[in-house]
């Protein structure tokens, strides 16, 4: 039961997190892409960390690190490559201008509802696992969602929605976390080994958001040596958090 109240209100401040996009209009494009830069590369060190941290280990722990395990995590890399190549669902972190042009609102809005599903997915088979490994994967869902939010926000007033409208959308596509923490909850509770599928294919889709979506955004900023450095202090300090969360468990 408590794994149930844990992830259904973990999913909901993930959630809510839809609703920083209204800073968009407060700060100037400008100032918005530097922050923005690192806290992607903060949010690439949380997701590597998270998975080689938190659910690498505690699968390989419970389930040994056998040939399942090592499909399942290929499979979480190749849906969230299918998934991007099929459904042009793109994990873009960088409001859309001239320099900058993102694909259709409404196919971003289905993505987005896509990718919201699988967090909650990945959320509620944590936490039936553990609370420490519920809560690292929670905050690296979360440092991933801001930077993603603000994108996604921007894309849709790139796309002609009004900015009440765009806020309001972009709420609903979030709370397809819970549906996808309900289906993780219920069949995690009746299929034999669908958690240890559900943690290995997390690990997978967080490798493959963090080294094919987040990295190459930050390879493209051409940053001086101070910017650069910065941004891999970020990144470490994303996996630092991970490893705090460990040893403080």
């Amino acid at each position: 039961m408590i794994s149930w109240i844990l992830s259904i209100f973990a999913v909901v401040i993930i959630s809510l997190i839809s609703l920083v996009g209204i800073t968009v209009l407060w700060l100037g494009e400008k100032r918005l892409r530097k922050i923005l830069l690192y806290l992607v590369s903060f949010s690439a060190g949380a997701l590597f960390g998270d998975a080689f941290i938190h659910l690498m280990p505690e699968v390989i722990e419970n389930s040994g690190f056998g040939l399942s395990v090592s499909l399942s995590i290929l499979f979480g890399i190749l849906f969230s490559f299918v998934l991007e190549k099929f459904l042009r669902w793109r994990h873009c972190h960088i409001p859309t201008s001239k320099d900058h042009p993102h694909s259709f609102a409404y196919m971003n809005l289905f993505g987005d509802s896509v990718h919201n599903l699988i967090d909650g997915l990945i959320v509620g088979g944590s936490f039936m696992v553990s609370i420490s490994v519920g809560i690292a994967t929670t905050l690296a869902v979360i440092f991933h969602e801001i930077p993603q939010e603000l994108g996604d926000f921007g894309v849709l007033i790139h796309g002609g929605f009004s900015k009440r409208r765009a806020l309001w959308f972009n709420l609903l596509t979030a709370f397809t976390a819970i549906i996808g923490t309900i289906i993780a909850l219920t069949f995690g509770a009746i299929i034999q080994d669908f958690n240890s599928f559900l943690i290995s294919f997390a690990a997978g889709n967080f490798i493959y958001i963090a080294g094919s979506d987040l990295i190459p955004e930050l390879r493209k900023d051409e940053a001086d040596l101070k910017r650069s450095s910065l941004q891999i202090v970020s990144v470490c300090l994303g996996i630092l958090v991970m490893l705090l969360i460990l040893l403080f468990e």
